[in-house]
């Protein structure tokens, strides 16, 4: 049984609690159940104030309101200490995002700054705004199922839904790989990001038998070469087909011409 005796008193947010001699504030908010956040703190270890996360306000021996780290500091009789005050909140983000900024996928990081209302910079998505996928497919592919959306975290590619018609040409021309194209179970998926452009069923090919294109992107080529004089009848053969059908085509020419 701790002696009562041997305890100071000190004020968290208004509270008065008693604390061990020689215990941190973050030790003595731990054991009152008061959240203080925090990373780089372990009981078993030195604390060593890394991370800057779990500063909180108190008044300087000038007279002050400053912000100390709650790991190191140690408690003292009546001290008055603010876990939540403004100037406490404005460090608690310069902190988080410069966590972030070393480890901007840190799920752990970005779960705690929420759990304590932190705005936080967004992660990166890998995409560069070079409106590459955008262009293409207004453009070349004139599907236009894809846009430029502002949001609150600031532009981003968006699908227009129902536009997607599964030809991957965004993907292959996405200089940083975001936008992926995956074949599956007789389907393919477009994504950005884990983020779902399109889900379409694959054709067969005539040839060889095997699943090589969406069946709104061979409906599309068709529409969109209709009226064109060169166009001759459609054929759903893959690229592999095409090219031993045309190899086959140059070896008889040149039988011929023997």
């Amino acid at each position: 049984m701790t002696d009562k005796s041997s305890m100071i008193a000190i004020t968290i947010d208004g509270k008065k609690i008693l604390a061990k001699k020689n215990q941190t504030i973050l030790q003595a908010a731990k054991e009152n159940q008061i959240q203080i956040p925090h990373l780089c703190y372990h009981p078993a270890l030195k604390p060593s104030g890394s991370c800057k996360l779990c500063g909180v306000e108190v008044k300087s021996p000038s007279g002050r309101q400053v912000v100390m780290l709650s790991c190191i500091l140690k408690v003292k009789e009546n001290l008055s200490v603010k876990t939540e005050s403004q100037l406490v909140k404005t460090h608690r983000k310069k902190a988080f995002n410069a966590l972030l900024q070393m480890a901007p996928d840190s799920a752990r990081i970005r779960e705690l700054a929420q759990a304590f209302e932190v705005a936080v910079s967004p992660p990166p998505d890998g995409c560069i705004r070079c409106r590459l996928c955008i262009r293409v497919c207004n453009e070349i592919v004139k599907a236009r199922a894809l846009k430029m959306v502002k949001t609150q975290n600031g532009n981003r590619v968006m699908p227009e839904a129902g536009r997607c018609i599964g030809c991957g040409t965004c993907a292959n021309l996405c200089p940083t790989n975001t936008i992926k194209v995956t074949d599956r179970d007789n389907v393919r998926t477009v994504s950005i990001k884990g983020e779902t452009i399109g889900r379409l069923p694959l054709e067969r090919c005539e040839g060889c038998g095997n699943r090589y294109a969406t069946t709104r992107f061979l409906r599309h080529v068709e529409e969109s070469t209709l009226d064109h004089p060169d166009t001759k009848e459609h054929h759903h053969l893959c690229p592999s087909c095409i090219k031993l059908m045309s190899n086959r085509a140059v070896t008889e020419r040149e039988r011929i011409k023997k």
